[in-house]
């Protein structure tokens, strides 16, 4: 079973990355050596390839998913995680987008909201090996201040906003990545952090869940 895994790990590769234009060597390696089929439901191995969002078992109010490959790949692209540089992974969710960042960066924090899928992805992370990820339990919007700054902080899921705290834990000279907005009018954007600021800029179109806490609290109009 091991190696039919494989094989549909380079069909995702090959059919779902590269034909979307990821084509990173250490981003498609980093992906091709992570067994995603590791990190969802063990009901749900079978789909662990597929081209969708994938509904993880959680124990929160609200669904969590593991994203999409391609939306995922393309944000980690814009992000250039690097070897020496300090990941903050917000909503790793079953923790297989920590795995991936842990074997581009040096190391990764993994903060997660839902207990029950802290746990599940802290297991699985130590059971696989990736024993430069610390996964931490806390509210996402808040981001993981004791061990900022990041060098690279990458959302997992799409928000109404970029919370001025997780712009607070970038280095200077860090990037972080998020998809802002709902669905078809959702955009992976890129904030980087200098002397100055932060500036943004939207790089293309992307349509993934939401996470939890991030959502705009509702205006009223008179």
């Amino acid at each position: 079973m091991t190696s039919e895994y494989a094989e549909r790990r380079l069909k995702m590769v090959d059919g779902q990355l590269r034909t979307t234009d990821v084509n990173d060597a250490a981003l498609l390696e980093a992906i091709f050596a992570v067994p995603r089929e590791e990190f969802v439901p063990r009901a749900k191995r079978e789909l662990a390839y597929i081209d969708e969002d994938l509904e993880l078992a959680a124990s929160g109010p609200e669904p969590r998913y593991l994203m999409e490959p391609s939306p995922f790949a393309k944000l980690v692209k814009l992000a250039a995680p690097r070897v020496g540089e300090v990941v903050l992974d917000v909503g790793c969710a079953s923790g297989y987008s920590a795995a991936v960042l842990s074997r581009m960066a040096s190391s990764v924090v993994a903060l997660e909201s839902d207990p029950v899928l802290a746990q599940t992805a802290t297991e699985t992370l130590s059971r696989l090996g990736f024993d430069n990820v610390a996964v931490v339990t806390g509210a996402l919007q808040a981001g993981w201040a004791p061990e900022a700054p990041y060098d690279v902080i990458v959302v997992g899921g799409a928000v109404d906003d970029v919370p001025q705290a997780l712009l607070d834990q970038l280095r200077v000279g860090g990037r972080l990545v998020a998809v802002v907005g709902e669905g078809n009018a959702g955009f992976a954007c890129l904030y980087l952090k200098d002397e100055a600021g932060v500036s943004a800029r939207r790089v293309a179109n992307a349509a993934v869940k939401p996470l939890p806490g991030f959502r705009r609290a509702p205006s009223f109009a008179f």
